[in-house]
């Protein structure tokens, strides 16, 4: 990428300076005595003026470094060329001013020593060719070296001032300002319609424990020992920036998904001792520039939720399939599942987990995971949340009218949903309309998605539980500090992550921790629920340790209420596939 202007920057100003540049070698040959082949020389150059302007507009975000430099030098001696073939001093020098067309393109484009080089090779050329005609006094060559210096300086000063506006200061990157009119301008110049385009956004992880432990100088240190190691293995064409706090933004254009996936992957390898989360998303046909930044803004969120120190690529979800869902939601083809909760002490299901299901009318069931990651990019969330809300809610307080049996309810929530501030108001409307109490309501969060969400998530937490509702700390043991958390939040129960169930039958350490983390729930006042059992082994190591609940395909998988009732009644008549 240039190093002070943007591609967009880069493509209006050459256009426009080639395009000035061939104008004034035409109007030159008004009134002027040129006759014959001087004068198709004149009106050749000044037709090439036109056709690098062209180029540049049409090609001008592609140009590799060495492609600008050559744009300079071939500008350069199109210009001495036009100066030893004027037929008189006066148009001489007049084609010797558009030099500064030249020096105007270096002050964009180049560095400090790349800016100084070609300003002295041009004024050099330029002064050598003036002198050479011989009709042109040393004094006017002095003269207008000195007035093109002046304009090289003042306009050198200006490009830097405005490129500040487009620069982080700490880092020294490109800003968010910056990356976002990147992105805009590529997606605008149809490079995406010849190659593949992919962003990413980085996070580092636990940056806030550095700068509350360390100070936000060692915050700051780090931020710049970042970039620093960043900034010189990019690809070419990459362009990097602080996307604000401890987050950067990566734009690639040429690479489709997994390419980029791979470069982000080896930049994480580079920092070794501080962990980096990443998200990275390929441009999909029909997407805005802002569809695109919250796809990679999911992949994001989907790593630093799945335990940190991660990249996660985002799936190829289009506009259509958000189209669908949002149809979906609207019919009512988005179904609640349930799954059992066991007591562990009594053998009764208590409980159960609402869970999303969609079956498209062409592809079939579609994966939750998927449709919940389009329903986070396209803002559907919200709705989501509050459709499978409703529906737990009215089928679990119809059966408890017809048949008096009461199963506590969990849900799921994002944190998204929790620091959006009508999140409240809707959930006590959904309750005031279904008549199902918030105490017999459990709203399970990870606990790395409040840390990674504002303080309102936590705020808002807390004013539900003020209103009886239950919160439930999802996937527990896969965060970073949630020990050291359990004080902070408002916590009712802890849901053992599977993968930690997973290994409790095949590692006496982890059935160490298992039993501590029991123990200190219970001396806290916490509940437990040990997440993805599914064997007999992992059920009798729970009760064991004196696991209070018990939950995953051991017990049942998730299945419409009327197949849960028929499990429920199985039970009942001791023909369950339930362990006893």
């Amino acid at each position: 990428m240039p190093e002070v202007a943007s591609p967009r920057v880069m493509t209006q100003t050459s256009m426009v300076l080639y395009a000035l540049g061939g104008i004034t070698g035409l109007l030159a040959m008004v009134g002027s005595e040129a006759r014959g082949s001087t004068r198709v020389a004149m009106i050749a150059l000044a037709m090439c003026a036109f056709a690098a302007g062209l180029s540049s507009l049409r090609w001008g975000t592609s140009f590799p470094r060495p492609a600008l430099h050559a744009s300079v030098v071939v500008a350069t001696a199109v210009v001495v060329t036009g100066v030893l073939v004027s037929p008189d001093p006066t148009t001489a020098v007049v084609i010797g001013t558009l030099i500064s067309s030249v020096l105007i393109h270096s002050c964009y484009f180049f560095n400090l020593a790349g800016l100084v080089a070609h300003v002295a090779m041009a004024l050099t050329a330029v002064s050598t060719a003036l002198m050479v005609r011989g009709d042109v006094a040393l004094t006017t060559a002095v003269a207008l070296s000195a007035s093109l210096v002046g304009l090289a300086v003042v306009t050198r000063s200006l490009v830097m001032r405005a490129s500040d506006a487009s620069r982080d200061p700490l880092t020294e990157l490109a800003n968010r300002r910056a990356f976002d009119q990147a992105v805009q301008a590529i997606m605008r110049a149809g490079v995406r319609a010849d190659s593949p385009l992919s962003t990413a956004l980085l996070d580092l992880d636990h940056f806030k424990s550095v700068n509350d432990s360390q100070g936000h100088d060692a915050g700051d240190r780090m931020l710049r020992q970042v970039a620093d190691t960043w900034r010189d293995v990019l690809p070419h064409g990459a362009l990097l920036a602080r996307h604000g706090g401890d987050e950067f933004a990566l734009l690639l254009p040429g690479h489709a998904g997994e390419a980029a996936l791979d470069v982000v992957d080896r930049l994480r390898g580079l920092l070794p001792d501080i962990g980096v989360s990443g998200g990275v998303a390929e441009y999909q046909p029909g997407e805005t520039a802002a569809q695109l930044m919250r796809r990679a803004d999911l992949a994001l969120y989907t790593a630093k939720t799945g335990g940190r120190a991660r990249c996660e690529l985002a799936g190829g979800f289009g506009p259509r399939l958000a189209a669908d869902l949002a149809e979906a939601l609207d019919t009512g083809a988005v179904t609640a599942h349930f799954q059992p909760i066991i007591d562990l002490r009594t053998d009764r299901v208590t409980g159960v987990e609402a869970l999303a299901r969609w079956t498209h009318p062409e592809r079939g069931p579609v994966s939750p995971a998927e449709f919940v990651a389009v329903a986070e990019q396209s803002d559907l969330m919200p709705r989501l949340g509050e459709h499978v809300l409703r529906s737990a809610c009215t089928q679990l307080a119809d059966l408890n009218a017809r048949t008096g049996r009461r199963l506590r309810l969990g849900v799921n929530v994002s944190g998204r949903e929790l620091c959006d501030p009508t999140y409240t108001d809707r959930v006590r409307r959904v309750l005031a309309e279904t008549g199902w109490p918030a105490t017999e309501t459990v709203l399970e969060v990870t606990e790395s998605v409040v840390e990674a969400e504002s303080s309102s998530a936590v705020a808002t937490l807390h004013e539900l539980r003020q209103l009886g509702f239950v919160v439930a700390i999802d996937d527990f043991g896969t965060g970073y500090s949630s020990l050291s958390r359990l004080d902070t939040l408002p916590v009712d129960v802890l849901k053992l992550d599977s993968s930690f169930t997973a290994t409790i039958t095949t590692s006496p350490r982890r059935a160490t921790v298992l039993r501590s983390l029991v123990g200190m729930a219970h001396v806290l006042g916490l509940d437990v629920v040990a997440e993805g059992v599914e064997t007999q082994a992992q059920d009798a190591q729970l009760r064991a340790v004196g696991c209070r609940f018990g939950q995953g395909w051991l017990y049942g998988r998730p299945v419409p209420l009327h197949d849960l009732v028929d499990l429920l009644d199985r039970r009942a008549a001791g023909t369950s596939v339930l362990p006893a």
